[in-house]
Order: structure tokens, then sequence, then C-alpha cells
């Protein structure tokens, strides 16, 4: 069932590829991924079929239809498997962790990154917070900027339910990293809880040495 699956999808993805546009796809991401030259609102659309409830693979066989998806050479599987994955975020099991840092350490890049922080983990994390510490601590002393920016991210869109301390201690720990996919998350995180709790956001970048650019970010909204 699972290659049928992934068959259907390729023919379609194929049949309304577009090559000129393509070409500008993988020069937009430095030439990092293939792709079928199809723009988000048809791949949306051509892959809407393949998410209908009634019509996803059984649970069990995630992990490993993911892992196939992942493994292909165009960028249009990846972003059909995130978006697969979050079709089972109610169903998600603690194990289902280490499906998502596969994701996260493997054709590795902002645009897949974000989605799967943000999206998945941020999901994931609020069914089973008691994993949050151990995560975010394995993450942060492992040397993926990935994983990294992952363990900023995922409580991006949490409003009122920030943890704050988890976040302060997370930051803290990546002070004085060049690496710019690291500080730009920084500010992105607190720019957006600075929409929830300005006074926080405040606070925290005045007795913090942040980056010049995690705090023009963070300050973005509020400046």
């Amino acid at each position: 069932m699972i290659s049928d699956f992934i068959d259907i999808l390729a023919i379609e993805f194929q049949q309304q590829a577009n090559p000129t546009i393509a070409v500008a796809q993988k020069a937009y991401m430095r030439g990092q991924f293939e792709y079928f030259g199809l723009k988000t609102d048809t791949r949306r659309a051509i892959q809407k079929p393949f998410l209908i409830k009634a019509y996803l693979p059984e649970k069990k066989e995630l992990t490993t239809l993911v892992k196939i998806l992942w493994l292909k050479p165009q960028r249009d599987f990846h972003y059909f498997a995130q978006e697969l994955v979050f079709k089972y975020v109610k169903q998600f099991e603690k194990e289902d962790i280490a499906l998502l840092e596969y994701m996260v350490r493997h054709n590795s890049w902002w645009d897949t990154v974000d989605y799967i922080a943000v999206k998945l983990m941020g999901s994931y994390f609020k069914k089973f917070p008691e994993q949050r510490v151990t995560y975010c601590s394995k993450w942060l002393q492992s040397d993926n900027i990935w994983l990294q920016r992952s363990a900023l991210l995922f409580q991006l869109k949490y409003k009122t339910e920030m943890d704050t301390q988890l976040l302060s201690s997370t930051i803290t720990s990546l002070l004085g990293f060049k690496e710019f996919f690291i500080n730009k998350a920084i500010g992105w995180v607190l720019r957006e809880y600075s929409r929830t709790n300005p006074d926080w956001v405040i606070t925290f970048v005045d007795k913090t040495k942040l980056s010049n650019l995690s705090k023009k970010e963070a300050l973005r909204l509020l400046n």
C-alpha cells in the first residue's frame, strides 16, 4: 500500500511539473534540492486527495512512509511528508519524537525545519510537556544548528502557554553563537511572544546580551 501511495503521488506531481519553475526553486534553495516546479497552491491541490482522512495510511505506517519520502531528491515530497505528519498530531505517541528528529536532521534547511519545529514539535510538546526539558537539553548540546533552532521555535505559537523559564534558558545557552539561523530564531521567537507579553520581552532583552540581529528582531513590533 505504501509503494502504491507514493507511486501515484509521484505520477500526479510529474504530470504537472514545470521545469522553468523548478530551476528557479532550486536556485532559491542554493541548489540543495531538486524540484518538480510546482507552486505551493498547485502542490497542495494535487496532494489534497492524499490527505483526506478516509484515505490516510494507518498510523503504524507513518514512520516508514515519511522516511521513504524524505529520501527522495525532490523537495516537493518533503513538503508533502511534513504536511502528512500534521494529519496525525492527535495520534502522536511519545516515541514519535524520533521521527521528528529524523526529519530535522536530514535534508535540513529552514523551509522544512521551521514547519517541523512549529507545527509538529510544537504539537508534540503540548501533548507531552514532560519531554520538553529532556529533548531541548539534548538538542542544545548537539552540534546540529537545526535541532538547536527547533528548541527555540517549537514554542513560537504558544502565546499564553509559553514556558518562559525554558525559553530563557534555551536562549541563554545559545548566546555568543555567530550562526545566522540561531540568532534570527532567537529574535523571531521573542518578537512573536511580544504580541502576548511585551513587558516580559522588553525586560528579557534589557538584561540579556543578545546579538544585534536578535535584539533588532525581538523589538521590531515594540519600537
